[in-house]
Parts: structure tokens; C-alpha cells; sequence
């Protein structure tokens, strides 16, 4: 396992009417790097073996029956440890199947069986479309060489009677080399240990698990994976991907509470045992996949906790109730993001609310999102206050305007006509921004929906009407959410005051509609049916605030003052 540390622009205008397209060009960073590229093709899972080869494979007994053979085909020497032949085991639990080989002692196949891709076949957590080391393969540290590859050598199997203690050996007289891996049969924790020496000589080494990890079937799936530690003394955890390891691996060493690989909702991680240090690298592997022309990115890991490995090894969901009750640790994998005083307690409060009410994690999205708007309806109600006022001052300020309608935005005189505008807002008590605030105050449950909904495997799956998968896009050929959408942007524009607005700027801002549009078509469908809610709710207040509150009448505009005359005293 393993790893290491891993907006159409308008000419200048004011802060009020350029604020949404900043807003707009924000959200467009935020979510159109995750969905411009093309999916990944899926990997395909390896073919697993069934229950009867997996019974005959435990009780083989060891390929004795043959001279050992080194790898150049001569004879091995005295006290060889190596079979002849390459043989699979399977170990089936609850939870998931591996696929070992005694080729290299490594993993060809972990796939989960409650969670599934998106061909609905169990979860392979390997890359299978890579042709990098496979899974605990060993990668020696320190530039110690060894006689034989440690990844291609025979190794002799020793397994239990049920599959769920596996030991592999080789010796070639001169490296040694031993794994052990014993699973648990309704648990994704593992325990794991490796042992190399040369001439009796222990030797430090990497486990490696090379050319990503985790669902690869997602849009854009390397972008997900990272290599990932949980340093203890800072109180932090540490991410890194493949790209900060494009020069080279880049290797992280501490007394880390965990590390190793994640996606957005799985994890393979290892803990060592007792106060250990654990030693992290992370790789960078090129790997050209099907239907793609050109190589992709994909992280991968090193695990090393000195001469001798021995960790545990934690490979399932991220659930945090689950990942509790593993190892109180691993609860700290889950990144909530920087407002996450606010994403957890979402999460929290969606879970309750799609458990006692709901049983639908969409119909909880609607209903939680309805009640925020319902919390925020004050702020829109000063926002529109201060839109009215807004519309009531606009006679005087189009008098200024009007005064300095040839002055360049250069000449000082600008000033003057900024400090007209402002005074005015002063003594009318306007706030200029007022009309920005639902927005700001939206920003932060906008961008804690955007975590959980990348983050909570509650959500991964979950379906809500036409909608297959929450945390994704649509899967229709046209993206209905994001359609409806559109048509709720301009009926809100429509409603909303828009004072101060120039005729030609208002043209301009009729864009917006379909701007968010373009960014919302391939964000995942919960985050679209939140702002979506919101703006239904939205328009249903203005609805009604416009019936209570009409525009009022608009103060006359005043005289603009004649230029004054000088007098020239003769």
C-alpha cells in the first residue's frame, strides 16, 4: 500500500455589478477541473476463481514434488526455497476476493462485494490496465541490490485451511525473502509483514502498490487519487498525487498515525504496529489506458515501517462509522475541507434527515436545503430592502452621472463623482452591497454540499428519481437538472431588483443564466439539485416580498448644478 507524501467578462463596471461574474468564475475553478476531461475506462476486474479451485489451492501441498529450479533455469542452491510452478490463491471473505499469485507474492485482483462500478460488477480497487509492479511488490531502499527479482521469483505458498493466513517464501541461498498476510473474515482490516535479507542481512524495503487506486470508472479518476498520511504532531492529514512526484518518488518519513492510498471513497492505508515510524513514498506511473491516445498521470504508493514491515492494512469505504470502529485513528481520513465546521455537521444532519424522514438522500437534499433558505430569508430580506432603496436613489445618481458623463475614468474629477455617489448612499442609508449578501452568506453551505457530495460514501450510488448516482452527473444523454436550472437563473434575474443597471449591462447579465448552466452540466446531480432548490425557493420568496414590498416611487431627480461663473475684477 503505501504511499508517500500525497465568467464572459463586460468592461470595467462596479464592484455590485462585476461581483456575480467573480462568483461565477470562482464555482467555474472549483468544479469544471473535475469534469473536462473524458472518463477513464473502467478496469476490468480479474476473473476469480471459484470456491473449489480456492479449496484445492489451500490444501496443495507445497510443490516438492519437483527440483527447485533458480531462475536462469540451473539448478538452485543448497536450501533453496522456491516452487516450479506459478499457482493463484484465492481469499474470500464477506467483505471482499483476492487474487494472489506466487509469482513476485503479489495481488492481482481486490475487489469489494458491496460496492459496485458503474457496470454494477463488484469494485476493483487495482488498475488493472497498468503493467507496473502489482500490489506488495518489493522495491529495496537505500540502492542495496539483491540476486534475484523479488518481484518475478517463484515464491512457496503456505496457506491455512481456510484462506485467511497466507505465507510465501523464497531463498535462493543468498536473498531471503518472506510475506505474510492474514485476513479476517468479516473485516477490512488486514495484517501485514515482509522480511528481506541478503546474506542474512535484513534489508529495508517499500511495499508498493503502483498505478492507482480505487474506483476507476469515475470521470477523470487520477485526478481523485492521492497518496495520503495522517501526521499526529501537526494534527493534520497531508495529501499528495502523482504530479508531485513527476521529477521522481518524493518519500515522507514520521511517526505517522496511518498512510497510504485514497480515492474520494475508498482507502487502502496502513497503521504500524505499536509507536513504529512509518516511511511513505509516492510515485508517479504513466500509464497509457484503452481508448486514450495519450499516457494519464496515476499516483502510487510505498509502504516501510524499517527493516522489517509489519502494519496492519485497512482496504474498504470510507465510512466513518466504520473506519471508528476499525481504528479510532482512521476517522481522521475523512477530509471535510476548509469550511468543514460546516460539512460535517451537513453530512451529520443529512444522514439524520434521510434516516427518520426521508429514506432518500435527494429528498433529504431538498428538504435540508429548503430550511437553510428558510434560516437565510433574513439576509434576502435586507438584501431587497437595500435593492429598493437602490431603485428609489437612482434619479439623483443618474443627475450625477450626468454631470460627469465626460470625465475619464483617469481624471481625478472621477473622484469626485465617486465621493457624490457614496455620500448620497450615506445619507439615504444605502448599502451599495446589500444586494450581494445572500450570495455570500450561500457561498459556504455551496462549497460544504461540494465536499460532502465528494466525500460521503452515503452518497456514492444513492439514487433520487431519473437520477442513478447523487455524487456524479446525470447519466442521461441530456442533463435535465442543470436545464431546469437555466430556466430558474432567469426567472430569478427576471424578479430580483436590479438597480443602477445600465440597459447594455443588463443584456450582458442575461448570460449568466446559461454561464451557470455550463458550469453546473457535469457537476455531480446532488450539488445541482441544491442549488436548484435554492432557487425555487428563492423565487418563491421574491414572489412573495415583491406583493408585500412594491418598487417604491422613485425620488425626483435633482437639477444638476449650473457651472459657476467667475467674475474678473477689473
Amino acid at each position: 500500500m503505501s504511499n508517500s507524501p500525497g465568467g464572459v467578462r463586460p468592461g470595467p463596471a462596479s464592484f455590485e455589478k462585476r461581483l456575480p461574474l467573480a462568483l461565477a468564475l470562482m464555482m467555474l475553478v472549483l468544479l469544471v477541473s473535475q469534469y473536462i476531461f473524458k472518463p477513464a475506462p473502467g478496469a476490468k476486474p480479474a476473473a476469480p476463481i471459484n470456491d473449489k479451485s480456492a479449496a484445492a489451492l489451500a490444501t496443495k501441498p507445497p510443490s516438492t514434488a519437483a527440483p527447485a529450479v533458480a531462475q536462469n533455469g540451473a539448478p538452485a542452491a543448497a536450501g533453496a526455497t522456491q516452487a516450479s510452478t506459478e499457482q493463484t490463491t484465492e481469499v474470500d471473505t464477506d467483505l471482499y476476493q483476492v487474487v494472489f499469485t506466487n509469482r513476485g507474492a503479489v495481488v492481482k485482483s481486490w475487489l469489494l462485494k458491496h460496492y459496485r462500478d458503474e457496470a454494477g460488477k463488484p469494485l476493483q480497487l487495482i488498475n488493472t490496465s497498468s503493467d507496473v509492479p502489482l500490489p506488495f511488490s518489493v522495491e529495496a531502499t537505500g540502492g542495496q541490490k539483491l540476486t534475484v527479482d523479488a518481484n518475478t521469483v517463484l515464491y512457496q505458498p503456505k496457506i491455512s485451511a481456510g484462506g485467511a493466513h497466507i505465507e510465501y517464501d523464497f531463498s535462493d541461498g543468498q536473498t531471503t525473502i518472506r510475506k505474510t498476510f492474514e485476513f479476517g473474515k468479516d473485516s477490512y482490516l488486514a495484517n501485514v509483514t515482509s522480511e528481506v535479507l541478503s546474506n542474512n542481512t535484513p534489508v529495508p524495503h517499500f511495499l508498493v502498490w503502483r498505478g492507482g487506486f480505487g474506483d476507476q470508472k469515475v470521470r477523470n479518476a487520477s485526478s481523485t487519487e492521492n497518496t495520503v498520511r495522517y501526521d499526529a504532531s501537526a494534527g493534520k492529514l497531508v495529501k499528495k498525487n502523482a504530479k508531485d512526484a513527476k521529477n521522481g518518488p518524493v518519500t515522507d518519513s514520521g511517526n505517522y498515525s496511518f498512510g497510504g492510498l485514497e480515492d474520494n471513497f475508498f482507502a487502502a492505508v496502513a497503521l504500524p504496529a505499536g509507536s513504529a515510524p512509518l516511511e511513505i513514498r509516492t510515485f508517479s506511473d504513466q500509464i497509457k489506458l484503452p481508448n486514450q491516445e495519450k499516457p494519464t498521470q496515476f499516483v502510487g504508493a510505498g509502504i516501510s515501517t524499517g527493516p522489517q514491515n509489519d502494519f496492519s492494512l485497512f482496504v474498504g469505504p470510507k465510512d466513518i462509522e466504520l473506519l471508528k470502529k476499525v481504528n479510532p485513528k482512521l476517522g481522521q481520513i475523512v477530509d471535510w475541507g476548509f469550511f468543514g465546521i460546516l460539512a460535517k455537521p451537513l453530512f451529520l444532519w443529512l444522514n439524520w434527515v434521510n434516516d427518520h424522514w426521508t429514506n432518500n438522500y435527494g429528498w433529504a437534499i431538498i428538504l435540508v436545503t429548503l430550511i437553510i433558505n428558510l434560516a437565510l430569508f433574513p439576509f434576502r430580506f435586507t438584501s431587497l430592502k437595500s435593492a429598493r432603496k437602490m431603485q428609489k436613489l437612482q434619479p439623483q445618481i443618474q443627475a450625477i452621472n450626468a454631470k460627469y458623463k465626460n470625465v475619464g475614468i483617469r481624471d481625478p474629477k472621477k473622484a469626485e463623482q465617486n465621493q457624490e455617489v457614496m455620500a448620497l448612499y450615506k445619507k439615504e442609508g444605502v448599502n451599495p452591497l446589500g444586494g450581494c449578501l445572500p450570495m455570500l452568506v450561500q457561498l459556504p453551505f455551496f462549497y460544504a454540499f461540494y465536499r460532502v457530495l465528494n466525500i460521503a460514501i452515503e452518497l456514492r450510488h444513492a439514487p433520487w428519481m431519473w437520477v442513478p448516482d447523487l455524487s456524479s452527473p446525470e447519466s442521461l444523454p441530456i442533463h435535465l437538472l442543470p436545464i431546469i436550472l437555466i430556466a430558474t437563473q432567469f426567472l430569478t434575474q427576471k424578479l430580483t431588483p436590479a438597480a443602477g443597471v445600465d440597459p447594455n449591462q443588463q443584456k450582458m447579465m442575461m448570460f449568466m443564466p446559461l454561464m451557470f448552466g455550463f458550469m453546473f452540466y457535469y457537476a455531480s446531480a446532488g450539488l445541482v439539485l441544491y442549488w436548484l432548490t435554492g432557487n425555487v425557493v428563492g423565487i418563491a420568496q421574491q414572489l412573495i416580498i415583491n406583493r408585500f414590498m412594491p418598487a417604491p416611487a422613485q425620488a425626483p431627480a435633482l437639477p444638476a448644478k449650473a457651472p459657476v461663473k467667475r467674475t474678473v475684477k477689473k
